[in-house]
């Protein structure tokens, strides 16, 4: 496993934190999706698999050693603990419940960095067919990523030729940004800015069946100054 290849589960419910986390994090080449409690990560965990999750120890409701003990029934996906300076009873718990290491509160980046990678390292090659997601969860819409299909519950939402490509080429990176370039590339057409507006309207065009409110798209975003992301549940 090359560590940059890896997609990353933050598990926090501080707000602040999972997004400062989560930035830094892809600014370091990681693809990363947060979660705001033990119930969201589970949801997120039953459409994606992850290379790691990172997860708060004390979070209202389930804790994060409490799931952990859970997720260790079913899944194999490495667990890295974050716990107060002082929680040495929840680190032994955590780590006797499955995690495979803990930080204390607070730490510096870096050292979060190493850690991380210590840990992919250690983790045997897997093949892609099994690290693949075969279905997104965008709120009330379900994207099969093997049919190409899209759902609101029993219904199917019809897509265009071009909406269905630009869905695969998304999917196919959940939380990674993808430039007009890019997608100009993979799109199959010529470069230059026409057709970079081109694929602006198709992305209005696709966010109006996936998203409640189009004009602040929550699951299909814009990165300022990196392009488009789609963000999954």
């Amino acid at each position: 496993m090359r560590e940059l290849d890896a997609h990353l589960l933050i598990v926090d419910d501080d707000e602040r934190i999972r997004d400062l986390l989560k930035k830094f994090l892809m600014r370091n080449g990681f693809l990363v999706t947060a979660a705001r409690d033990a119930e969201h990560a589970r949801r997120v965990l039953l459409g994606l698999d992850f290379d790691m999750i990172i997860m708060d120890v004390m979070m209202p409701g389930e804790d994060g050693v409490s799931l952990t003990r859970a997720l260790r029934e079913t899944h194999t996906t490495p667990i890295l603990l974050l716990t107060a300076k002082g929680e040495t009873e929840h680190r032994i718990a955590g780590l006797e419940a499955g995690a495979d290491d803990y930080l204390s509160k607070p730490f510096e980046p870096k050292e979060l960095l190493l850690r991380i990678n210590a840990i992919l390292r250690r983790m045997p090659e897997t093949p892609t067919e099994n690290t693949t997601p075969k279905i997104l969860h965008l709120g009330p819409i379900r994207y099969d990523i093997e049919r190409a299909e899209m759902w609101r519950g029993d219904d199917i939402v019809r897509l265009t030729a071009t909406e269905s490509q630009l869905m695969k080429i998304f999917s196919a990176r959940p939380g990674e940004a993808v430039t007009r370039n890019k997608l100009v590339e993979d799109l199959g057409r010529d470069r230059g800015q026409a057709q970079e507006r081109a694929v602006d309207v198709q992305i209005t065009r696709l966010r109006r069946k996936i998203e409640d409110n189009p004009k602040q798209p929550r699951y299909l975003q814009t990165v300022r100054g990196a392009g488009y992301m789609l963000s999954p549940d």
